[in-house]
């Protein structure tokens, strides 16, 4: 008698979507290794060359890395959200360091857009609409009934908050280097502070969504069973059958 073959892993069979369910790693919902890389080009090539040549040199050589970067996304076909907002980001912050004509102009729209986002996640608290839980659940297609457990919007307000506390983090410190116009180091430190706070963040909201998923399904199953047509008859059915007819 041969041996049975041992049995196969559903998940690794083919067409049962084992690939659709992984969940993506906290790198590659960053972009990966090359989100970080292409985010820090334009800053230092801008650093450098004013370094060396000057703002406007500076300004159309941040601008050219940044198209070069799109045009390889495009090539090597990756996302391309990633890099029209990263583009726009440096056209903007080129534009501002071009009228105010000071190198670190470069970095006020950055500075400026961290407060801006500080004060709406905080205020997304205060409205009781988490913006980790909102963002998060409507891309996944969740509905909002995570806003109905008081225990899941109190994660998602730990997971904003933290996020919030991040770009007061970048305000503060990038803002304070910007008054002493030291240029380098704002450029350290926009970087420094970007992707590493980022991913401090991200795992506040992973937590956040891993406990209200834990707890949703905990109330799902606790949950009874919608009754049927059938059933809904049936039981009325025993109910009037015992009830005991009374003598005219």
């Amino acid at each position: 008698m041969t041996e049975p073959a041992p049995p196969h892993d559903e998940k690794d069979a083919p067409g049962n979507g084992g690939d659709e369910e992984r969940q993506p790693t906290l790198m590659e919902q960053m972009g990966g290794v090359s989100g970080l890389f292409y985010s820090s080009v334009p800053v230092i090539v801008f650093v450098l060359l004013n370094a060396f040549f000057g703002l406007t040199v500076a300004i159309w050589g941040s601008i050219g890395s940044a198209v070069a970067i799109t045009v390889l996304r495009v090539v090597r076909k990756e996302p391309l959200q990633p890099a029209i907002s990263g583009f726009f980001g440096v056209a903007i912050a080129a534009f501002i360091a071009f009228r105010t004509g000071s190198a670190k102009g470069f970095f006020l729209f950055g500075i400026w857009a961290s407060l801006v986002y500080c004060a709406v996640f905080v205020i997304s608290v205060l409205v009781r609409w988490p913006l980790a839980g909102v963002v998060w659940n409507a891309l996944n297609g969740n509905g909002t009934a995570w806003r109905k457990d008081k225990p899941s919007r109190y994660g998602y307000d730990v997971a904003t908050l933290a996020m919030a506390v991040i770009f007061a983090a970048r305000f503060v410190v990038q803002r304070w280097l910007y008054d002493g116009n030291q240029t380098g180091w704002l450029a350290f430190a926009k970087i420094a502070m970007g992707y590493p706070l980022y991913a401090i963040g991200l795992l506040v909201v992973v937590w956040a969504v891993r406990r209200s998923d834990k707890r949703l399904k905990a109330l799902a199953e606790e949950e009874p069973e919608p009754e049927t047509d059938a059933q809904v008859e049936a039981r009325l059915r025993e109910k009037y059958a015992q009830t005991p007819t009374t003598e005219t």
